[in-house]
């Protein structure tokens, strides 16, 4: 099914989200959408589905011009979406996930989950999924849930599948597998738009690129073009992917976390047993598929965990039992990998968040008096320094972009005297333009002689950044291994493995 979308345009309100879109997608070919975070994709792609009504423009399916009232209409027009946040009822069997919405009946008005079993039997054997229709979701990997959304989109007849963002939870082999499984489909004719920003993966799959910036098309591009050149489209300028990083130069143990554990509100262990150490002037990246206990461990080092077992040390003191605050004092900065809700106050200028963790204290309050020439003068210095594009100190944070809210969270961060530096996520959300800026400066605090922890599920990040690498697993540490170590070796242990060779 050919898939044609004419100027589209989607506005919020005085926001133009998509402005004017015009592409095509022909029968059986995979398109790939690429943009920064927040350039109009998903935008575009929900006015496809249904779930928006476009303010200008048409969509047509082989020359037929459509009208989408709801997702229903794009479904029985022939079109499917797997989400990046898969839309499934984990306490259901996958038979039943694949049947909500359209169930059908028997005879005497019982939901017939046997046609459902046979249809994802069906699927199933046609693709190679392997799939156990009585399966519960919950139970599945996070893999096998995406293929049950493909097999949902596929058993109510989508000739074009839309793909948001479908990697962002998968481990590099079920990226391959799931890559595998779109070019086996567009063999079967199947159109696919594949939405992302995520390079490597646009050169392997895509038959042609669109790409979009600040919600308008702004050109094509063959798979054949470089990293280099598709990311310089996607920000409108040159950039440099690489990260200047010398070796490393690591001085004596910093930090040590030893047997550590951490228990949540249900009583069950989120962290299991995790031990490592971090020379100052050393960057220790933490990996694996996001959701196997990074965030806990992060905010324990943090303070921001309650029930916390084992040991953390930095430079001899224990921090485990502190405060938040007395974590602070003891020289730890905190990139949290949800910036809105951890790191800033949306409602506060760009002034009063640089000073949030210094807020009691000199140089910006004296004798419980608020120094106000102090902190203009830090935070204008501070602006110049870190790039943040604004119009002045006192524009209020929620109205920047991401990637200056990242530089504002950065900026306070790393103006303290810092003993030890854990980033979380550091780029999520941002533009390769913003990933730039935060790479050059991760690498010049582990360069100064701190310690560094980063923890990413970005496998590019990792690899870039590391000085040695963490891979964590269920809560556990699956084992720590040198930058250099091949992706997939890191691919096996963020699933679990062990590989020969590699100390647990």
């Amino acid at each position: 099914m050919k898939l044609e979308l004419r100027g589209v345009t989607k506005k919020f309100g005085s926001l133009v989200a998509n402005d004017r879109i015009t592409l095509t997608v022909e029968s059986g070919e995979i398109h790939c959408l690429l943009g920064e975070n927040g350039a109009g994709k998903s935008t575009l792609m929900n006015v496809l589905y249904g779930l928006y009504q476009a303010d200008e423009g048409e969509i047509l399916l082989d020359g037929v011009v459509q009208h989408f009232s709801g997702p229903r209409d794009a479904i029985n027009a022939g079109i499917g979406m797997v989400h990046q946040h898969f839309m499934l009822i984990p306490v259901f069997t996958v038979a039943e996930n694949v049947m909500l919405g359209h169930e059908q009946t028997t005879f005497g008005g019982r939901l017939d989950l046997d046609a459902s079993r046979a249809k994802v039997r069906e699927i199933s054997a046609r693709f190679g999924f392997e799939i156990d229709p009585d399966a519960v979701i919950e139970d599945l990997p996070v893999g096998v849930q995406q293929r049950v959304e493909i097999i949902k989109a596929l058993s109510r007849d989508a000739k074009v599948l839309v793909f948001d963002e479908p990697t962002a939870v998968l481990t590099p082999q079920e990226t391959d597998e799931l890559m595998a499984i779109m070019r086996q489909l567009k063999a079967n004719g199947t159109s696919i738009v594949f939405i992302t920003h995520k390079l490597r993966e646009v050169r392997e799959v895509a038959d042609r690129i669109t790409v979009i910036r600040l919600g308008a098309v702004v050109g094509e591009a063959s798979p054949s073009a470089s990293n280099t050149e598709l990311a310089s489209m996607m920000v409108g300028r040159a950039i440099d992917l690489t990260i200047a990083k010398g070796p490393e130069l690591p001085g004596d143990v910093s930090l040590i976390v030893t047997s550590l554990s951490v228990i949540d509100s249900r009583a069950q262990y989120v962290v299991k047993n995790v031990s490592f150490e971090v020379r100052a002037g050393e960057i220790l990246v933490i990996a694996g598929v996001q959701g196997n206990g990074q965030t806990e461990l992060t905010e324990a080092i943090l303070g921001l965990q309650s029930r916390v077992e084992g040991s953390i040390t930095l430079n001899g003191e224990e921090l485990v039992g502190r405060p938040v605050g007395g974590m602070l004092d003891a020289g730890v900065g905190f990139i949290p990998e949800d910036r809105t809700e951890d790191g800033l106050v949306a409602e506060f200028t760009i002034a009063e968040n640089l000073m949030l963790d210094r807020s009691m204290g000199a140089p910006f309050v004296r004798w419980g008096t608020l120094q106000l020439g102090t902190l203009d003068e830090f935070a204008e210095a501070t602006l110049i320094e870190f790039d943040i594009r604004a119009q002045g100190i006192t524009t209020r944070v929620g109205t920047l972009s991401g990637g200056n809210q990242q530089k504002v969270v950065l900026a306070r961060e790393l103006s303290r005297d810092l003993r030890l530096f854990v980033a979380a996520q550091p780029t999520r959300g941002l533009d390769v333009g913003s990933i730039e800026f935060v790479h050059t400066r991760i690498v010049q605090a582990r360069d100064s002689g701190i310690p560094v922890v980063v923890v990413s599920t970005e496998l590019d990040e990792v690899v870039a950044l590391a000085d040695r690498i963490a891979v964590m697993y269920r809560g556990g540490i699956v084992g720590i291994v040198p930058a250099n170590t091949p992706r997939d070796v890191l691919g096996l242990m963020m699933a679990g493995e062990i590989p020969e060779g590699v100390a647990a």
